[in-house]
This record gives structure tokens, C-alpha cells and sequence, in this order.
């Protein structure tokens, strides 16, 4: 088991990261250009969106602005993109990623990653990325875990041009709390983060001096 404070702090690019672990579910972003750095977590009726803090210095919208929670009955979503949508309104996990691709952002071809978590404590987590020019999607189905444990899954494996996408399976941790996440994530380039621990959400923003 890995110590995800020392993954983070180790790493200072993971680009956007979920961890789900036993009744708790954070997601991360960061930025390196302006467009990406440019954000914030709000509230939503059944979950988050990303809004952009100034709005007069948004490029492009297509990739920085989505869901990436939201609640499906008992489930919880949470995704990097706007595949949270997809999800809900197919209202099955695995046949909605099968109709999605890596994202379009040549060179980088950023991955899709995805989770969801049930009511029974069990969860899911995907990954959709580009390999050898196809999309390759990869499942992983967890049944729970023990308290204090979770999995955690990146879009990259840490800086770079192009950036790296995450290799291998989901990686499981030794699970902090909210706080110790944040502080360990690289000062420049995070941006928020979403913090979900026994149903009580928590959001960190770094353009409102969290």
C-alpha cells in the first residue's frame, strides 16, 4: 500500500485525480496554462461543476467547464470530464464509457477517468486513454475496502510534454484526510479540489484562498 500524501507531494503534475476509499471520495485538479488554471468548484443541486473564477480570460470552455459529480439515486459519479453526463443519463456505468473516447486535446490525449460508488459500499473505477493511436478502456469492480484504505487513478503519471497518461492499475493507498490531500498537491499547479467524507462535502479552492 501506498502513502498517497508522498505520491502527491512526489509528483508535480497528476494532472486530475480521483481516490475512492470506505465512505469517502476526493477529486482533484490542476493546471498548468491560464484557461486551466482559471477555475473553481461550485456547488450543484446533486453534486459540483467547474466554473471558471474569471470569466473574461476563458480560451476554450469544451474541456475545463463540467460535472464532475454528480448523485444517480444512490450512486455517486465522478469523472474528469463531461462523461458524468453520459453516465447519468444512460444510467449504466460501463455501456456509457463504451460510447466515449480519450479526451481530443492532441498531443496530450488526456485520459477519461472515471468512478462510481454504490449504496451497498462497493465502487468502480475506469479509465478510457489512448493507446497505439485506439482507445483502450479498462474496468476495475471493487466489492468495498477497509476503512483508512482507498484507490486512487490519475490522468498522468507527472509532468512532461506530451504529458504521460497514467499507467497500470488503480493504486491503492493509505487514505489522509481532505486537509493533508490539498496541502500535498504542488502549490502552483493545484487548482481544487472536492472532498466527500460520510456524505459531507468539503471544497478547496485555490482562487479563494483555501
Amino acid at each position: 500500500m501506498k502513502n498517497l500524501v508522498e505520491l502527491l507531494e512526489n509528483n508535480p503534475y497528476p494532472g486530475r485525480g480521483i481516490v475512492v476509499g470506505k465512505n469517502r471520495v476526493y477529486y482533484f485538479i490542476m493546471g498548468r496554462s491560464e484557461n486551466s488554471r482559471n477555475r473553481i468548484f461550485s456547488l450543484t443541486e446533486d453534486g459540483i461543476r467547474t466554473e471558471a473564477f474569471d470569466e473574461s480570460k476563458v480560451v476554450d470552455p469544451s474541456l475545463i467547464i463540467y460535472h464532475p459529480v454528480r448523485q444517480m439515486g444512490d450512486a455517486l459519479i465522478v469523472t474528469n470530464g463531461n462523461q458524468t453526463d453520459t453516465i447519468r443519463d444512460m444510467g449504466d456505468f460501463r455501456k456509457a464509457l463504451a460510447t466515449r473516447e480519450y479526451e481530443p486535446d492532441d498531443p496530450n490525449f488526456t485520459p477519461r477517468i472515471s468512478a462510481i460508488t454504490y449504496g451497498d459500499g462497493s465502487f468502480e473505477l475506469a479509465i478510457n486513454k489512448r493507446v497505439a493511436g485506439r482507445c483502450l478502456r479498462a474496468f476495475y469492480s471493487y466489492e468495498g475496502c477497509d476503512e483508512g484504505t482507498g484507490y486512487f487513478l490519475s490522468t498522468y503519471q507527472g509532468d512532461g510534454s506530451p504529458l504521460p497518461s497514467f499507467t497500470g492499475e488503480p493504486i491503492e493507498v493509505e487514505m489522509p484526510e481532505p486537509e493533508a490531500v490539498w496541502a500535498a498537491l504542488n502549490r502552483d499547479n493545484k487548482v481544487s479540489l472536492y472532498a466527500n467524507v460520510g456524505g459531507e462535502v468539503k471544497l478547496f479552492n485555490k482562487h479563494l484562498g483555501d
